[in-house]
């Protein structure tokens, strides 16, 4: 694609934009529970819009070459990113549930599955690769220094005589295969000679010989035929791929190419622009630096003449924390500034007035909290009161609407041909440098000014000076205070913190794994099941879903951790073979995030005692903020929080780093971007409180359905290098497979597709039967365990909620029913 192909994007991405913003407005009146369906239906349409407009911005930005419009394009990505995040939360806090039946919106807005896949941002991996690659030549140093320590592998010594036995001992053995095949070939010669020597040769006629020919031939012929039509119906109507698809793969690869050009471009242009800033910053000081300072200064002196005039005393000059000189260039009359002068003297009256009543109000206030609790609770047994549902104030729509007028007012009604070498624009580039220049001499005019004020008041007023008065801090609850940790390694470098947590093994390193690599297909019948009142489970699709939009996006971008809803921590649950270990990777790959193992098994007989927990928590911690994004990861992370810790696990001590975890999560705020992640496969062991107390968001991952079994053994069987044919039924393989996880599908494609395997593929077809014998010997998920883990996640607080909510809407729909029979009758 070429830049004007990108600018036109860029054109109707704006244009759907607009249709966005229009739509967020009638959400924001409260709706009645009754009509939540509705409300629900309109945030998915809402929430899938967005996620396709994220999609074109994040290509748009990967690929424009501009500098300023790829500047305001980032505030735009961040803010759509932001304002997805924003609509997953309403979505969970409308449905209750942390999965959510999209089909039907998907169906009506005319979309496809594929538009359900959260896009990740590209400049999530491109814009930090220098650091990421510097990180990990650090971590490979320290384990290179580590390992001929701590891993060396002693193979067991053979004596020379035993060694050539046992070769000779092999060699002889394959010998006697090779001669056993041999023999039994040569007796399979003798027996079909010696029936040909009994049973007579049979002699044919010259038209019978040519009449049996010609069957055979035509035959053959109609057979590949026949095979021919049917692989090209299959390809007509998309059942297979045709022969131009997969001639496409050399014109991918070109374009792919071409992306890598266009970023070195993007590089290129970038550097230009940032010398162009530089020599725009200081031509502009040199040519109208002293202009402005001149101007400034005389619309200060003019404002002390005029308040001196009016009031009969000069002005206190504006504290810079307030603003400084800014609020006298506000456009502010001397008249305005008397009426100010008279409000604040009006209000240190009120204030006095105001204390005298406060005891009279506090005595009214708990008076009216009785009165209004009685009112609740006869309110809610008449059953009165409809929870109303709306949309919460959004942080990042003040964001896209700045961005969105920015492009109206520049960049839209731009020509393309003014920047065909894709330069910057240097009247854009000096009007933003000028706004900054005149924040720096302002600051500057503003201490020769208050110089210049108490001279002022020296020679007119004979006022030796008059103190400031600081600006008075505002109470806040104590709850609103953000705690401080005591920093217990302050003599210590970022270095040596690292490398003792290397040493360890607390600080791993990570295996790159994509989030694309965890397959599984989406619920399509979702909506139909809730029609049903019948509870839809999560698919794999969804599962991948939830965790790129809690954790990749969140952990990928500064500008969107800071903002979106705050989200600390996840707990994935499901049954062993499920994945969870891999999406945990996953997410460290796509944001390129430090991996830190917290797990009760790698800490046992490290950092002992009470203060070495304490010790050892805070290092991680500290390391995991100065290094983000970070991901603490906790394997089988029941143990921390056991109701009884088993015998056997008592010298690991599971339970010791709990309350130091709690308090350390506690301070991550906004901005720091370090997300803990457990896994567990038994829940039902630990105390639900101190669990859901700890994790903020649960997911269950039950076992895979038949879409996503189907999806696992085909990819899994193409990564062995395999094409899958007609002879390989797929369908059946999913069918037999229910209550098997992706990690049991693995193990037999790997058991069943060896090299000798692969190697006989061309003479021997692969058939679903060779699967069957491995599938066998391993152990399914049984329905009791799944139902052992639904039962505990419906007693977490939104499953809670969510099992309420369907009990709530049940006894509605018999009570409507039954009214229907009455009137009926």
């Amino acid at each position: 694609m070429s830049e004007g192909s990108y600018q036109r994007l860029w054109d109707s991405s704006h244009v759907t934009l607009q249709e966005l913003l229009d739509k967020e407005q009638p959400l924001l009146e409260p709706v009645p529970d009754r009509e939540r369906e509705s409300f629900q239906y309109k945030l998915s349409s809402l929430y899938l819009l967005y996620l396709g407009l994220l999609r074109r911005l994040d290509t748009v930005y990967d690929q424009m070459v501009q500098p300023q419009k790829r500047r305001l394009l980032r505030r735009l990505l961040d803010g759509v990113a932001g304002r997805v995040l924003e609509l997953k939360d309403e979505l969970v806090r409308a449905d209750l549930s942390e999965y959510h039946c999209l089909d039907k919106a998907l169906q009506d807005l005319k979309l496809t599955p594929a538009d359900l896949e959260v896009p990740i941002p590209r400049y999530f991996l491109l814009e930090q690769s220098i650091v990421l690659k510097e990180r990990e030549l650090l971590l490979m140093e320290i384990l290179a220094r580590i390992e001929p320590m701590y891993t060396e592998e002693r193979f067991p010594e053979l004596h020379r005589t035993e060694a050539i036995i046992l070769v000779q001992r092999a060699e002889r053995a394959r010998q006697g295969r090779l001669r056993a095949r041999f023999m039994q070939q040569i007796r399979k010669e003798e027996e079909r000679d010696r029936k040909i020597r009994e049973e007579g040769w049979h002699t044919f006629s010259q038209n019978q010989a040519a009449t049996n020919i010609q069957k055979v031939w035509k035959g053959y012929l109609q057979r590949k035929r026949t095979q021919q039509e049917r692989q090209v119906e299959m390809e007509f109507i998309g059942m297979l791929p045709s022969p131009t698809m997969l001639q496409g793969s050399g014109v991918i690869s070109q374009a792919c190419l071409t992306e890598d050009v266009r970023r070195l471009n993007q590089m290129e242009k970038e550097e230009e622009f940032q010398m162009a800033l530089s020599r725009a910053h200081v031509s502009l000081m040199e040519t109208e630096g002293p202009d402005i300072k001149e101007k400034m200064k005389e619309q200060i002196r003019q404002w002390f003449i005029e308040c001196h005039s009016l009031t009969g005393r000069f002005p206190d000059y504006p504290d810079e924390a307030a603003g400084g000189s800014y609020l006298i260039f506000a456009d502010k009359t001397p008249e305005q500034v008397r009426m100010e002068l008279e409000l604040q003297a009006q209000k240190s009256k009120k204030k006095e007035q105001e204390k005298n009543k406060e005891t009279e109000n506090k005595i009214k206030e708990v008076e009216e909290k009785k009165k209004k609790k009685k009112e609740k609770e006869d309110k809610t047994k008449k059953g009165e009161v409809d929870t109303m549902l709306k949309l919460m104030p959004s942080k990042f729509i003040p964001v896209i609407n700045a961005g969105h007028e920015e492009y109206i007012k520049t960049w839209r009604n731009q020509q393309g041909s003014t920047h065909t070498s894709q330069n910057f624009d240097l009247e854009t580039l000096l009007e933003e440098k000028r706004k900054q220049v005149e924040v720096h001499i302002r600051i500057q005019v503003d201490e020769l000014m208050r110089q210049e004020l108490k001279n002022l008041r020296l020679a007119v007023d004979r006022e030796e000076g008059r103190p400031l008065k600081a600006p008075k801090k505002k109470s806040g609850k104590k709850m609103g205070k953000k705690k401080k940790e005591k920093d217990l390694t302050l003599n210590r470098t970022l270095d040596s913190l690292f490398e003792e947590l290397v040493v360890h093994g607390l600080l791993k390193k990570n295996e790159t794994v994509a989030l694309k690599d965890y397959v599984g297909d989406c619920l399509y019948l979702g909506s139909v099941l809730n029609l049903a009142n019948k509870l839809p489970m999560p698919s794999l699709f969804d599962i991948r879903q939830n965790v790129a939009l809690y954790g990749v996006l969140r952990l990928g971008s500064p500008a969107i951790h800071s903002m979106a809803p705050l989200i600390r921590s996840i707990l994935l649950v499901g049954p062993s073979g499920m994945g969870k270990k891999m999406l945990v990777k996953a997410v460290c790959t796509e944001t390129g995030a430090n991996l830190f193992d917290l797990s009760p098994s790698n800490l046992q007989g490290k950092y002992p005692g009470k203060t070495g927990v304490q010790m050892m928590v805070h290092i991680v911690f500290k390391v995991a903020r100065l290094l983000q994004p970070s991901v603490i990861w906790i394997g089988n992370a029941e143990k921390n929080f056991y109701k009884k810790v088993p015998k056997e696990e008592r010298e690991m001590d599971p339970k010791r780093i709990k309350k130091d975890l709690t308090k350390a999560l506690q301070l991550l705020g906004p901005g720091d971007r370090v997300m803990l992640i457990g896994t567990t496969a038994r829940p039902q062991l630990a105390e639900l409180k101190g669990l859901c107390q700890t994790y903020e968001r649960i997911l269950l991952i039950p076992r895979p359905d038949y879409a996503s079994r189907y999806v696992l053994w085909k990819h899994m069987i193409e990564t062995q290098g395999v094409q899958v044919t007609k002879s390989l039924d797929i369908s059946a393989l999913a069918k037999v497979s229910d209550g098997y996880t992706p990690g049991h599908i693995l193990q037999a494609t790997q058991s069943v597709l060896t090299e000798q395997r692969l190697l006989q593929l061309s003479r021997r077809p692969l058939v679903a039967s060779e699967f069957l014998g491995h599938l066998a010997k391993l152990e399914p998920v049984y329905k009791e365990e799944e139902e052992s883990l639904k039962e505990w996640y419906f007693k977490t607080p939104l499953g809670k909620k969510r099992m309420k909510l369907n009990k709530d809407q049940f006894e509605a729909e018999e009570a409507r029913q039954a009214k229907d029979k009455k009137r009926r009758k």
